[in-house]
């Protein structure tokens, strides 16, 4: 039980990283960096899935239920080692959800400022503010420049 405890417990751990590393590239604007980082993430969470599954089948072949019940006993039955890993990966799933629902939020409040945005740009779709070209649209189709380059 521990062998597998302890493969969960790596896991959630590099999950953990690369959940910093997502939060860090969102809140510094370096999202060219997002999809290796969801990539990873993805990855992961297959990982983690598998390792569960396997903990599972070796605490149910011992003859312990599936769940969180069958892993609080099959961890207290194979002493203090196991219980403490069992409890340290406990805590680290729970950090594991609390991050990834942070790092969602992130990702929906920028989709919503984003989408505000296009909206207030388009709102008058007769008359763009600005065409594609950052030229100001005026109401006789001349622009006037916002920008140098």
């Amino acid at each position: 039980m521990l062998v597998h405890l302890l493969a969960e417990k790596r896991c959630v751990e590099e999950f953990l990283s690369v959940l910093a590393q997502e939060a860090h590239a969102m809140k510094n604007g370096l999202f060219a960096e997002l999809p290796s980082i969801t990539e990873q993430k993805a990855g992961l969470l297959d990982r983690m899935a598998a390792l569960d599954q396997a903990r599972e089948a070796a605490q149910v072949a011992r003859g312990f239920e599936p769940g969180r019940a069958g892993g609080d006993a099959a961890a207290a039955a194979d002493g203090d080692a196991s219980l403490a890993a069992w409890n340290e990966l406990l805590d680290l799933a729970q950090q594991a959800r609390a991050g990834n629902r942070q790092n969602g939020a992130m990702v929906y409040g920028q989709i919503e400022f984003t989408q505000n945005a296009l909206n207030y740009l388009q709102a008058t779709s007769a008359q763009p503010f600005y065409g594609p070209d950052g030229i100001r649209r005026a109401g006789s189709g001349t622009g006037t420049r916002i920008a140098v380059g």
